[in-house]
């Protein structure tokens, strides 16, 4: 049995900040949620999935009723030729719409109505699972709703359907806690609300779907669906399936105060380049994508850049021959001035000081001072991680090396920011 889950669709928004060059050629709708919406019916079909499971906030608001009607109609009707169950529950946005929708649109299951926990059972041959689902009876509820809430586990596979706010006491938007979801003993909880996935792993997965496309640039990175196969009573795999039609992207250039402005444009071109072979060798791959594009680290003449690149926002980028449009959404120059570490090492203060040890931690590895200051470090590093509280790289505690790289970079800030400070004096 394969299941498919989505959340936070917003039929009935526009995605903002596309340049005209693009809209000429593919209209906005089809780059928003209603093209979202469409590569997900195509996905549920090829799949041949039982069933599609929508978290909330299907659409954006009542004011996207008609709008709403016309692409729910026209995608269930298909799901449903194609055999196809479309469940889903209300969220914030959609409190009073979706009900009307679904008392229109046939086949469209709206499960949980007027804040009652409701079951329904999916069956395909001997495999069986139940979706419970808990809709927003209206848009501000400030309590959980699992309160007073009891399942009772049937055969197969028991996933949870809930919009709520995990783990944000004293929120508006039914406010959930992660261990009153794992107290209830369900296999899975699919989640609605906010707009960044969860990596959800087999065979319990818990967590945000996410939204099927980004709605705006601050949604950047991969969004889409999730498809879960369940097989002999469990979640045997789980796999994010990346949909939207338009994708947002952060890259970020660092720069060394060597590059003359000429070369951080072909940087970016590289990256651009390499960013897009990634893309077109994804199934699905985006109609278009929006860049942010962001030149850090140290530069001699900040202002050279800012005026060769400008603002940047809307420029169409020629980047591959895959038929997808890349545009700037914005360009923002953040270097810093270059410093002669040297120079200001023969100082007699604090900086002086400090570049000292800048410079110490730049020396072969082999060096012993530079050894003897990572040590001492280190050991400082070691005795923080074995209290617990070491959370700053993602595996159990430094290695020198990591303690090497982190004193330089925390050096490094450290000293712009005295020089910024004596700047200002």
């Amino acid at each position: 049995m394969k299941i498919l889950g989505a959340a936070d669709i917003h039929l009935g928004r526009r995605p903002g900040r596309l340049p005209s060059s693009l809209t000429d050629r593919i209209p906005a709708r089809a780059l928003g949620p209603a093209g979202a919406w469409e590569r997900l019916i195509d996905l549920a079909i090829e799949e041949e999935v039982h069933a599609l499971l929508l978290a909330g906030d299907v659409v954006d608001g009542e004011q996207d009723f008609f709008e709403a009607h016309a692409q729910l109609h026209r995608g269930v009707a298909r799901l449903a030729e194609a055999g196809v169950r479309v469940l889903a529950v209300a969220g914030n946005h959609d409190t009073k719409v979706l009900p009307y929708l679904a008392n229109e649109v046939e086949a469209f299951e709206l499960i949980g109505r007027n804040g009652e926990w409701e079951a329904v059972t999916v069956t395909a041959g001997d495999d069986q699972c139940t979706v419970w689902g808990w809709s927003f009876p209206q848009r501000i509820v400030r309590n959980s709703p699992l309160l007073g809430a009891q399942f009772v586990g049937d055969e197969g596979v028991n996933f949870g359907l809930l919009h709520c706010d995990l783990d944000s006491e004293g929120s508006p938007y039914a406010p959930t806690s992660s261990r009153s979801l794992d107290d209830l003993g369900l296999d899975a909880w699919l989640l609605g609300h906010i707009h960044v996935p969860t990596a959800l792993e087999a065979p319990h997965p818990v967590g945000y779907l996410g939204s099927l496309t980004g709605l705006d640039a601050g949604e950047h990175g991969v969004r889409g669906a999730w498809l879960f196969e369940v097989r002999e009573r469990r979640i045997a795999k789980v796999c994010r399936r990346a949909l939207a039609p338009l994708r947002w992207v952060r890259l970020t250039i660092e720069l060394h105060g060597e590059e003359s402005p000429e070369d951080a444009r072909h940087l970016v071109l590289e990256e651009l380049r390499e960013l897009d072979r990634e893309v077109r060798a994804e199934p699905r791959p985006p109609r278009a994508v929006g860049v942010r594009v962001t030149l850090s680290g140290r530069a001699p003449d900040r202002r050279a850049l800012e005026a060769l690149f400008g603002s940047g926002a809307g420029d169409e980028l020629t980047v591959g021959d895959g038929g997808i449009h890349y545009f700037t959404e914005t360009v923002r120059v953040e270097t810093l001035p270059v410093v002669d570490l040297d120079a200001l090492a023969r100082q007699p203060n604090p900086v002086g000081l400090l570049a000292e040890r800048l410079l110490l931690l730049q020396r072969r590895a082999e060096d012993p001072d530079r050894r003897a200051l990572i040590d001492r470090a280190h050991e400082e590093l070691r005795r923080v991680d074995h209290s617990g509280r070491w959370d700053l790289l993602e595996r159990p505690g430094p290695t020198a090396e990591d303690t090497a790289d982190l004193l330089l970079s925390e050096g490094r800030r450290a000293l712009d920011l005295l020089l910024a400070q004596r700047e200002g004096e």
